[in-house]
């Protein structure tokens, strides 16, 4: 079983992005993302910038104008693999001479010098809030200059610019709501390559969501790399916010309000959202949710460590204790919730009572499911910096092992708990497994397969549950929903 990072579908990572080609573009868009799926709604938007720019996008390495890929920083793995790409490139360089090639997103943030003198293959170095100026350096680009820009902004949330869906299954669709991260865990390197925190005006927020539903996708996930926060007040940095006029902190929109606007807009669309910061949390959320059938019963609430003394040392903002109170205020508010867990085993100077802390917290909690990894250590964070990755790999891979045993076993508990009920899914593509079968999700985000029958793609449909996996609900359609 692989374990991932939430918003990171290993399916995804590197799949070249298409779009609905129009025929008065000449030139052809490569484009790759790796990392969240924040990422994945950035390429979205760099399409949107580059095909009013004259490019379609192509899945053809070979006969691209422009190869874009955007990166991440979260973990080694993600650069070793865009640095492998990069190789791939120069060697289709040396035979498509006019070929331009650009890095974007997180890495180029952190590594953008680097990038231009090593890396003699990219022309073009672009961080997560300048994509509105590609065109500009694309100029650069063609005249023989190499071009950079990676100027973090106060304002940069493209909430002017609808994105174009790519690979999308039709059904279900990210907006992004937040951009950048006040939170400065020593773990993360996020708030150095994404910028600080900024929220995005609640009305292009609904317009674009308006946008979706008339193309028939039936569910949104508000995107944010901690939605929680969200803070609408007129535009700027969430840290101002002290500053704002008393009318613009009076008149000022928070997650649960704009969660609130988005259900009773459109009640015939599903809500999903991620990721939620447990310090950040208020019960006006849960409250919320638990007004709206529309709103999914699921968060996830990443911990990273069940010890009060490691969650000090990742400078998380909350204790094992206050985390456990939300935990029991969640299930108070709304017992069929579904949670799920970030988990890092091993951080620097974990023992093996903290290691014992973060098992016990799991079995509080009993996550839903989970995405787990054993720490290691980013360039440019906190911890790179001052603390002593000091936990041997054995020993991380065994706590590791733990961990992942633990919630695979909580897993098939809580997978167990919805056999022999009937549940609304929403079907949004056929099962990997068997070409008979269509898969969709329930409320909790479980993952459920059915027979197809003559039902359809986007169709919301009750399906009795018959039997399961720790990972998989199986059952069978009883009918439409009353949601269609």
């Amino acid at each position: 079983m692989e374990h991932v990072e939430k918003i990171i579908d290993e399916k995804r990572q590197g799949k070249a992005l298409l779009t609905v080609n129009k025929k008065e573009n000449t030139k052809k868009l490569f484009i790759e993302s790796y990392g969240c799926q924040m990422n994945m709604n950035d390429s979205e938007i760099v399409a949107s910038i580059l095909d009013k720019q004259g490019y379609n996008t192509t899945q053809i390495l070979e006969e691209a104008d422009l190869v874009l890929v955007n990166t991440c920083s979260i973990r080694e793995k993600a650069e070793t693999t865009v640095r492998k790409r990069l190789q791939k490139y120069n060697a289709v360089k040396q035979v498509n001479k006019n070929m331009k090639v650009g890095v974007l997103g997180c890495m180029a943030e952190r590594l953008k010098e680097k990038f231009l003198e090593e890396e003699k293959i990219v022309d073009l170095v672009v961080g997560p809030d300048a994509y509105k100026d590609l065109p500009n350096l694309l100029e650069e680009v063609n005249e023989g200059r190499d071009a950079v820009n990676v100027i973090l902004s106060k304002e940069e949330t493209y909430g002017d610019i609808s994105p174009v869906r790519l690979n999308s299954n039709g059904v279900s669709a990210f907006v992004s709501i937040t951009r950048g991260c006040d939170n400065m865990c020593t773990f993360c390197v996020v708030p150095f390559t994404r910028g600080r925190e900024r929220s995005r005006d609640p009305k292009s927020i609904l317009e674009e969501i308006g946008q979706m539903v008339d193309k028939n996708y039936k569910e949104i996930t508000l995107l944010g790399q901690n939605v929680d926060s969200f803070l609408w007040y007129g535009g700027g940095l969430k840290k101002d916010f002290k500053k704002a006029s008393e009318m613009a902190q009076a008149t000022a929109v928070d997650f649960a309000q704009l969660l609130d606007m988005c259900a009773t807009q459109f009640p015939k669309t599903r809500f999903r959202f991620s990721t939620s910061n447990p310090q950040d949390m208020s019960l006006d959320v849960i409250h919320t949710m638990a007004k709206h059938k529309n709103i999914c019963k699921y968060i996830h609430l990443p911990v990273q460590s069940g010890s009060n003394a490691m969650l000090e040392a990742m400078n998380r903002q909350h204790t094992r204790e206050e985390y456990m109170q939300l935990v029991d205020n969640i299930y108070k508010i709304i017992p069929e919730m579904a949670l799920s867990q970030d988990m890092i085993v091993g951080f620097c100077g974990e023992t093996e009572q903290d290691h014992q802390d973060t098992l016990d917290l799991m079995e509080y909690v009993k996550y839903d499911f989970g995405f787990m990894f054993a720490y290691s250590e980013r360039p440019g964070t906190l911890a790179g910096k001052k603390m002593e990755d000091d936990v041997p790999a054995d020993v991380k891979k065994r706590r590791l092992t733990e961990v992942i045993n633990l919630q695979q076993k909580h897993a098939l508990y809580r997978t167990q708990q919805h056999v022999g009920k009937i549940e609304e899914v929403l079907i949004e593509g056929t099962s990997k497994k068997d070409p008979n079968q269509w898969k969709g999700r329930n409320t909790q985000n479980t993952v459920i397969v059915f027979p197809k029958e003559h039902y359809k793609l986007g169709d919301f449909v009750n399906v009795k549950v018959e039997d399961c996996t720790s990972a998989t609900l199986i059952g069978t359609a009883v009918g439409y929903s009353d949601n269609n």
